[in-house]
């Protein structure tokens, strides 16, 4: 396929971009600074702000699927109104482009730990990630009152680390996975898998699924 993917050179969007390399994928490399994303066989890259819904419809016009690994850093102090504003952008530039199918990349905190409670609710989720979480929450509200918007939305699991690639995991729905009494972890190379399973096998449309590793 012919996938546009934004945040290529994050910690999500590194790992989705070899994936989606390994598998023959054709892929375009959404970026506003081009030379932060090395050039590799079966890669193009375009200059582009995920801010911008018209040089987001220019760039991702053609393509098959759009994912958007879009992050503007855990560190920036707007974290929350630019996370906001740049999925409002590319949800809009997606539709102009003609609609291609958009998966988004959120977070684990709009995920239920308990009947209509979200992990970002609860007392004990940290106040450093509670903006963009708050934020991913958002996004997928947004995706999901579009109409004509053919999404998925993915949260990974609580705990998302560095790690080999197993491809190995379990799905779940919208509600935390846990490991025994723990909440559950995958390696960011294992999501890479299963985002790329799911533009392959679509699953998941119009909704929000979440994985983690498998049980031992």
């Amino acid at each position: 396929m012919k996938i546009a993917l934004i945040g290529a050179s994050g910690f999500v969007g590194s790992a989705v971009l070899t994936e989606l390399l390994q598998r023959g994928h054709a892929v375009t490399a959404l970026a506003r600074h081009p030379e932060k994303v090395a050039a590799r066989p079966g890669l193009a890259v375009v200059t582009a702000d995920a801010l911008d819904a018209a040089q987001v419809a220019h760039a991702v016009e053609g393509q098959d699927a759009v994912v958007s690994a879009y992050n503007p850093g855990w560190q920036e102090p707007a974290i929350h109104d630019l996370y906001l504003r740049g999925t409002r952008a590319i949800i809009a530039g997606v539709q102009r482009a003609g609609g291609p199918r958009l998966l988004i990349v959120g977070g684990a905190g709009s995920l239920y730990v308990a009947p209509g409670v979200q992990l970002v609710d609860t007392p004990e989720f940290p106040q450093e990630w509670k903006q963009g979480a708050l934020a991913a929450r958002e996004a997928l509200r947004l995706a999901a009152a579009e109409p004509g918007l053919n999404w998925t939305f993915v949260s990974p699991p609580v705990f998302l680390a560095p790690g080999e690639r197993s491809g190995g995991y379990r799905v779940g729905g919208d509600e935390v996975l846990m490991d025994g009494a723990q909440p559950a972890g995958i390696s960011v190379a294992d999501l890479a898998v299963a985002i790329v399973d799911e533009l392959e096998q679509a699953h998941h449309v119009r909704r929000r699924y979440t994985v983690a590793r498998p049980l031992a």
